[in-house]
């Protein structure tokens, strides 16, 4: 299973090397929020790829019901009322949108920031807004005004109307469960102490279940005694989950993008296996691990394939949803992220130091021998310089959108910029090295080759400097939007995951000579060595 579709043949290498998939094509873009629709199916929706999926319970076999680049943007949560119509959250429009079962779609509520949780019941329909101040409303599908229910709440998520005519809803930053009566009144505290509970459902014999991203814990409540029972323990990043009518639970995880059904045993049966947001930025160790950042959470793939996230978003300390990555030292890792942060990351010790913030749209870095770092502010068609002391130079402007760095041990710099379609070196000045480029953005250097990945044409593409020949060394890579999708822009969540959260594929070399590329257009990290 694979999110990524083309008619083209698989990735390709050049005479002389081979190209494997180090880890697979993910499934889907992340998951979020699901609900079984009329049809029995479990629909996905997909918030960092725009996309609504179906997925037959039984198989994990799975159909596109809104495409990338369609009308529905960053979806975060889904609902259906009684004739099949289906409601969506986009959760960086600030928009919820109704689909009808003949494809229509309109918007039913705007101005609504961070819009994410949503539930029909008795075909009302109810949404908060996961920010901080954020607020509960009852919604109207014929576009009236909306009804406010409670507002300044912590960050409130995935919400349901319990048996007793309240509406349950978590406050993530508060660990707590909330409700208020569905004809209004005073919002109470009814179960406080969780791990970042992000959503609530009731199932068949009414009793509430709350799913926590910290731990990993599912949790059923009895809303009368309040006594907890724990039912499945599983790995932590989840978003949310549904419950068939015959009482089976399945959840998703917004950091990997698993779907999968919890058994009465509390096992897992995957329908959809874990995979990546991206990935983008990549880095390879000199043990022969790769890091990659993937937005949410930091991944690491050993030479094997085995994956694990050392950092994730929702750990103390975590920099924030990450992008461009490069090798620093000590052992850290150098990142920059969406809110225009650049920080060094230690995957050990789990611990951040940052450098710099509030610069506009980051893409790749860099790690200069002078300890500093150069990154590309794609916001400004900027080059800058960061030391540890958090002082911000400029050492190239006027490009139209720099994306990749690499820093050669000699200090000297390439830069990739998409716009104009070349790769560039800092010098003092701006000096050509390549053109004729369609999108070029990951770069790396493999002896006295300049590695430059294309995301346009999809190639990887090696630049002799000696010599001042390329040539095409993998082409067909499944980088970009898959053919004959653009993709609308990803604005963020204000205060949560600042935007735009531009695509961005790396490249990175291992000590060995194999060449790592961030497969992002289909999730998946593939090794380019010679044959």
């Amino acid at each position: 299973m694979s999110r990524y579709t083309t008619t083209a043949t698989g990735p390709q290498a050049a005479a002389g090397w081979q190209i494997a998939h180090l880890s697979p094509p993910s499934g889907l873009f992340g998951a979020n929020g699901m609900r079984f629709g009329p049809d029995g199916q479990l629909y996905v929706v997909q918030a960092f790829g725009s996309q609504v999926s179906a997925l037959d319970p039984a198989t994990g076999a799975s159909r596109t019901v809104s495409p990338v680049g369609g009308p529905i943007v960053a979806p975060d949560d889904i609902a259906f009322d009684s004739h099949g119509t289906m409601y969506v959250t986009e959760v960086m429009s600030s928009r919820v949108c109704a689909r009808t079962p003949d494809g229509n779609t309109r918007v039913i509520a705007d101005n609504v920031p961070a819009a994410n949780g949503i539930t029909c019941y008795q075909d009302r329909l109810f949404m908060d807004e996961c920010r901080p101040g954020g607020r509960l409303f009852e919604l109207y599908p014929d576009g009236r005004t909306p009804r406010l229910l409670a507002d300044n709440l912590g960050l409130p998520n995935a919400l349901s109307v319990g048996p007793d005519e309240h509406l349950y809803f978590p406050q993530i930053a508060a660990g707590e469960i909330w409700r208020v009566p569905l004809a209004g009144g005073t919002p109470q505290r009814f179960l406080d102490g969780l791990a970042i509970p992000t959503s609530v459902k009731f199932d068949q014999k009414g009793l509430l279940t709350t799913t926590q991203a910290g731990n990993g814990e599912i949790l059923k409540i009895d809303i009368q005694s309040r006594a907890k029972t724990m039912i499945a323990k599983v790995r932590p990043g989840i978003d949310n989950m549904a419950i068939d009518p015959n009482n089976r639970l399945f959840i998703s995880h917004f950091v990997d993008g698993g779907v999968a059904e919890v058994l009465s045993n509390g096992q897992e049966r995957v329908l959809v296996a874990a995979g990546f947001l991206g990935p983008w930025g990549l880095v390879a160790g000199s043990d022969g691990t790769v890091y990659a950042s993937d937005g949410g959470s930091l991944v690491t793939i050993t030479a094997d394939g085995k994956r694990n996230r050392p950092g994730m978003l929702l750990d103390e300390g975590f920099p924030g949803f990450i992008r461009g990555l490069a090798a620093g030292p000590g052992g850290n890792l150098l990142v920059t992220t969406s809110a225009g942060s650049v920080a060094a990351y230690h995957p050990g010790t789990r611990t951040t130091q940052t450098f710099a913030t509030g610069l506009n749209e980051l893409l790749g870095i860099g790690y200069a021998p002078d300890g500093s770092c150069i990154v590309a502010e794609a916001g400004t068609g900027s080059v800058l310089k960061v030391n540890t002391k958090g002082e911000v130079s400029t050492v190239a402007s006027g490009l139209g959108r720099p994306s990749g760095v690499v820093v050669a041990g000699n200090g000297a710099c390439c830069v990739s910029d998409e716009r104009s379609g070349r790769v560039v070196q800092i010098d003092g000045g701006v000096t050509t090295v390549l053109d004729g480029l369609q999108k070029p953005q990951g770069l790396a250097l493999l002896g006295d080759q300049l590695l430059i990945l294309d995301v346009g044409s999809r190639e990887l593409i090696g630049f002799s400097f000696a010599t001042k020949q390329r040539q095409t060394l993998a082409s067909n890579l499944p980088v970009g939007a898959a053919p004959g999708i653009t993709p609308k822009p990803l604005p963020g969540i204000p205060d949560l995951i600042p935007g735009p959260l531009s695509p961005f594929a790396g490249v990175a070399v291992g000590s060995d000579g194999t060449v790592y590329i961030a497969g992002d257009g289909e999730g998946s990290v593939l090794a380019l060595r010679k044959g």
